[in-house]
């Protein structure tokens, strides 16, 4: 038996719930609602687990409900689906006018008794459809235990039948007994192509030729056609002379001239299909104008309103087309083709049962509500304050750390040095650990930055003290270690923010990415950030993925310490094609901080969602 149900608005106001061993799964609703309703994630299995608990939902979009029945996940109960259908049908039925009332999240549901019942005819239906195992069959039951000693006696009077001849049955009719013919060779070979052509024509060919009783064979007879020519035709169709007899044309003329039967139907006006062009996609009408000549029953002005003013729900079926256009374009705009199918899937989830008017069309409500996700998507999910954070470590006398990762090329160092000059302008010191011992030039790089970034910001002009500072050991050393005396250097130099740049490596390189998974185990920072470029699409994916897997597969500890954010450089040079942004939020659930726009180190900037979200939909 299910042990806990629930019904809610897709706000967490909880309607009606039922819980029958009083375990607390608050928690697991919650985080129902906060990462798979509110984001519109995964909403197409329409199933979350969570720990030992597993939930089943079903989404209500008539009314913005969600009903929910929470079990083991070792229990498998496969009529959930079933009764999820019969709830959601019941409480309609016994609530429907309260809850389209604005009366309906005060209302006092009494439905436990209802549900008692759903429960179990949904359960006694499964036990009954449940189907036992075949029983093997006993031997009077076989055709073999049919057989009498009879049939296996050969009878030695019967004459032998000459060789190359098969026995065949014919059928007289219906009443006839079966009587047994023996044909030659060619007979038999002409029967089965007889056969063979009646398989694949679908009409039955006349059977083969037979001699007649007198031995001589029966000739195909003239085909007769009707009003060939001859005498008689031409007699009837003779209209010159008043024929008496002629009844047929007597009814035909009747026909012609005579009081007309049958009705006229109403005239029907439909309107023409609206075709609005929104982000270059044909919108749709879900709904015709209706007729303006209606049924006599429903004549008048008021039917006519009526009639006007109807609404139609919304189907899969209804929202495809427009969806399949809203996939493409967001391909085009650079989004990871499999994210933006889940994207679509989740607004057909989301809109899938709503009412629809007459002059409202798929496509602006699918663009409405892909808007809506989209935003959802990109607005971070946790604050990320990094001035904050930095000033209450400095407080706690330790220093700020942020670690950079990312492939090779995606502009790690470029962007640390703009990141360092966000935080000189801030009034933060930094110290820059040159981590990166791999890469011809990688310290000589960062040397160049300190060096730029301390003429940009002297020493003179912040009380004597060096606003940027490197770390370095030069080449072929361990990054771990080096990080690890960077930190150490930084808190007992009173530094406030440390940089730690590492190497760029491949998400399937599996010992750097254990390197790197050491690095972060070993010195525990504080942020880290994922640097990836503007420029990839489904590449963004792979790489997230794979970088997070192997920070969570590499480390030794038991709560590794995953990305935190995410870098978007060369975001300059894609126009409006901002899809990786999705892409990356998407996957990692973790928001963009900064995007990188240009070469000079104010070209850092944070993220404007509206603006991203815009550029997607135009």
């Amino acid at each position: 038996m299910l042990d806990f149900a629930v019904i809610f608005t897709k706000g967490g106001i909880v309607l009606w719930s039922f819980n029958s061993t009083g375990e607390n799964v608050n928690s697991c609703i919650n985080n129902l609602i906060r990462s798979v309703i509110l984001e519109e994630r995964n909403t197409d299995s329409k199933y979350y687990e969570e720990d030992n608990l597993a939930i089943q939902f079903k989404l209500d979009n008539e009314f913005e409900l969600i009903y929910a029945a929470v079990f083991r996940k070792v229990i498998q109960l496969p009529y959930l689906n079933i009764l999820l259908s019969d709830l959601q049908a019941a409480f309609k039925e016994k609530f429907g006018q309260i809850l389209a009332s604005s009366e309906r999240l005060s209302a006092n549901y009494e439905f436990e008794k209802d549900y008692l019942e759903t429960l179990k005819a949904v359960e006694n239906t499964a036990k009954l459809s449940s189907k036992a195992p075949k029983q093997m069959r006993s031997f009077n039951e076989s055709l073999k235990s049919k057989k009498t000693v009879a049939s296996m006696i050969e009878n030695p009077n019967e004459s032998k039948k000459p060789e190359n001849t098969k026995k065949v049955n014919i059928v007289e009719c219906p009443k006839a007994s079966t009587m047994e013919k023996v044909l030659s060779s060619a007979e038999i070979i002409e029967e089965n192509r007889r056969k063979l052509r009646e398989k694949f024509s679908g009409k039955k060919s006349p059977p083969a030729e037979h001699k007649n009783s007198k031995g001589e064979k029966t000739g195909k007879k003239p085909r007769v056609w009707d009003y060939g020519g001859n005498s008689k035709d031409a007699a009837l169709l003779d209209r010159s002379k008043d024929n008496p007899h002629d009844v047929t044309f007597k009814n035909l003329e009747n026909n012609i001239v005579g009081t007309m039967q049958g009705s006229i139907r109403d005239l029907e006006v439909d309107s023409d299909e609206e075709h609005e062009n929104v982000n270059g996609l044909h919108n749709d009408i879900v709904v015709h104008k209706p007729r303006v000549l209606q049924n006599k029953e429903k004549s008048g002005i008021l039917s006519y309103f009526k009639g006007i003013v109807g609404s139609k729900t919304l189907t899969r079926n209804d929202l495809q087309p427009a969806l399949d256009k809203m996939r493409d374009h967001l391909i085009s705009k650079n989004v990871a083709a499999d994210i933006s199918g889940k994207l679509c899937d989740s607004v057909a989830s989301s809109l899938e049962g709503k009412s629809v008017g007459t002059f409202d069309s798929v496509a602006s409500m699918v663009k409405e509500a892909l808007t809506m996700s989209l935003v959802r998507i990109l607005s971070p999910k946790r604050r990320l304050d990094i001035i904050r954070d930095a000033m209450e470590a400095k407080s706690n006398n330790t220093p700020y750390t942020i670690i950079f990762c990312g492939v090779n090329g995606v502009g790690k160092s470029t962007n640390l040095a703009k990141i360092c000059f966000w935080l000189i302008e801030n009034d933060f010191s930094v110290l820059i650990a040159a981590c990166d011992t791999f890469r011809a030039g990688a310290v000589e790089q960062l040397r160049t930055h300190t060096r730029h970034l301390n003429a940009l910001h002297p020493a003179d002009r912040h009380d004597g003290r060096s606003m940027v500072q490197l770390y370095e050991k030069g080449y072929g050393k361990d990054a771990a270690g080096i990080a690890m005396e960077a930190i150490k250097f930084a808190r007992d130099t009173r530094v406030d923010v440390v940089l730690v740049d590492t190497a760029g490596r491949m998400q399937d390189n599996e010992p750097l990415m254990r390197s790197l998974a050491k690095l972060i185990k070993v010195n525990d920072p504080d942020l880290v950030l994922f640097v990836g470029e503007a420029l990839v699409g489904n590449e963004a994916v792979d790489q997230l993925v794979k970088f997070n897997q192997s920070l969570a597969d590499y480390s030794s500890d038991g709560n590794p310490h995953i990305i935190d954010g995410i870098v978007l450089t060369k975001f300059d040079t894609i126009d409006d094609k901002v899809g990786a942004a999705i892409s990356m939020t998407y996957i990692t659930g973790q928001p963009i901080v900064f995007v990188g726009t240009g070469q000079t180190y104010a070209d850092l900037k944070a993220i404007n969602v509206n603006a991203v979200v815009n550029s997607l939909m135009k």
